[in-house]
């Protein structure tokens, strides 16, 4: 049985291990677009800050880890899948035929359509060449322009901030980390940049960016009439599953591949996982590209188990967010806009930088945000995810959102008094 794996991420690499932990005789080609051993796109970040090296970066720390478990390493990009034949086009010339094939080749940056973006000095933040040109220019004093305060965009910026840059963000939206956060959270966190230091634009567009005058490399013109003088932009506009690949091939995609519970596609013998995939949301009760490692690792581990012929069924995918910006933690679980019909509670205390979203359809908790309140992380992940009925608890938590523990000991874990339900007054 030959196994082609597209992608040497990390939904790539726990596939390929999975599959020879369970299948020792079988082959294994894991096909990677970069000349890097496997690497973390999460460590990027702490490579600019100088936490790490470039091999602190690397998923497996033995250099010939791949070697020993004789998983073929190919350094190449599909071009194509050919579902009838079992073939993937290489851009080198080469074609794979396959027995098993999975599609992990994760995302890639989006390019925004703004003139002037093929000038020297604009970046995406996405690979390790592009971490070695933004280290050449993002040195103490340097003027750092970021197009982005999404997610991503928030990561790189803690790490930029630690470089010491005079650094300025750009994001469309009317709020920081717009896809994760709620108007009253994304404006805590922008107020939080603007007092360390970061010169923050919201509901702006970078229209143009032209080479500088007077000394300056880049010069970037917004749509609020005012042109900044830049050093290095970098362009964190989002991203999106990299699988233009698969155009004619047969397999199904939406915004991802479309995966069934088994991570298997539409067509018999072909898989996804990661970035790329699309898969079943218990909590929004559709299918979602969910961009993160644990969602990636636990993808790869199903895909891999049935591959080999063995029976697993992933048991859902849900958004989960955690952000560490510039030392505000903030969160976001499940459908943190809300569902139809469903009611939500709020508690802000701006003064202590604390904010609380709740999101309930009927007595479930089906989404959340938080800024500040790290103590309840763990019991909102666990309310959204197990879609928990909270029963008379519901109501005390749209009394005292603050009670998620207490919800969560009781309602999850048969814990607590709940007696004390009917007891909404603030402790």
């Amino acid at each position: 049985m030959h196994h082609v794996i597209l992608g040497a991420g990390p939904a790539g690499v726990i596939a390929a291990e999975t599959i020879r932990k369970q299948a020792p005789a079988d082959t294994i080609t894991l096909v990677g677009d970069e000349q890097e051993p496997p690497y973390s796109r999460m460590a990027i970040p702490y490579l600019l800050i100088g936490n790490v090296g470039e091999r602190g970066t690397y998923l497996r720390k033995s250099l010939t880890h791949f070697d020993d478990l004789k998983v073929r390493m190919v350094h190449a990009q599909a071009t194509a899948v050919d579902s009838t034949a079992k073939t993937v086009a290489l851009d080198n010339g080469s074609t794979l035929a396959f027995d098993r094939l999975l599609i992990a080749t994760g995302s890639h940056p989006m390019r925004p359509p703004i003139p002037g973006m093929d000038l020297p000095g604009i970046h995406p933040c996405w690979t390790l060449d592009d971490a070695r040109a933004i280290m050449q220019r993002a040195t103490k004093g340097a003027r750092v322009l970021q197009m982005g305060a999404g997610f991503i965009g928030c990561i790189i910026m803690e790490a930029l901030a630690a470089r010491g840059v005079q650094l300025s963000v750009v994001e469309m939206g009317d709020r920081m980390v717009p896809r994760m956060m709620g108007p009253t959270a994304g404006g805590m966190i922008k107020d939080w940049c603007i007092a360390k230091g970061v010169q923050v634009f919201t509901g702006t567009k970078v229209e143009s960016i032209t080479p500088g005058v007077g000394g300056a490399p880049l010069q970037v013109h917004l749509s609020n009439g005012q042109a900044l003088d830049a050093d290095l932009v970098i362009s964190a506009t989002g991203v999106r599953p990299a699988i233009g690949f698969l155009e004619n091939s047969g397999v199904r995609c939406l915004l991802g591949v479309l995966t069934d519970e088994h991570l298997q596609t539409n067509v018999p013998g072909i898989y996804a996982a990661g970035d790329c995939a699309e898969a079943f949301d218990k909590v929004s009760g559709k299918t979602i590209v969910s961009a993160i490692q644990p969602n990636a690792a636990e993808q790869a581990r199903v895909a891999a188990l049935n591959m080999v012929g063995l029976t697993a069924a992933l048991k859902g995918v849900t958004q989960i967010n955690v952000l560490d910006t510039l030392g505000m933690i903030s969160s976001s679980f499940g459908d943190w806009q809300g569902a139809p019909g469903g009611e939500h509670v709020e508690l802000t205390d701006a003064a202590a930088g604390r904010h609380l979203s709740l999101q309930f359809k009927d007595d479930v908790l089906v989404g959340c945000n938080s800024v500040g309140w790290t103590n309840h992380v763990g019991v909102m992940r666990g309310l959204v995810e197990g879609q928990i009925h909270l029963g008379a608890w519901k109501e005390a938590l749209m009394a005292d959102p603050t009670r998620l523990a207490e919800a969560y000991l009781a309602s999850a874990q048969g814990q607590g008094d709940w007696s004390g339900a009917q007891d909404t007054r603030r402790r």
